[in-house]
């Protein structure tokens, strides 16, 4: 067993992102990261994938 890898959930990731937990999954399911639900748990690598995305995401509708 592993017990020293951070994991988050989904709904704290939406809370940190001040997002809702739907649009986490919605853009899991796009960078294909197995997430089904706001329980579901997702590595830093992961966490840091989404997050990326979200802020690329948030840049481009603050420039249109």
């Amino acid at each position: 067993m592993n017990f020293n890898v951070a994991r988050l959930r989904v709904k704290e990731l939406a809370k940190a992102l001040s997002v809702d937990s739907p649009e986490i999954i919605a853009t899991c399911t796009l960078l294909k990261i197995p997430a089904s639900s706001p329980l579901s748990s997702l590595t830093v690598d992961q966490s840091k994938e989404i997050i990326a995305y979200i802020e690329k995401i948030n840049n481009k509708k603050q420039i249109e």
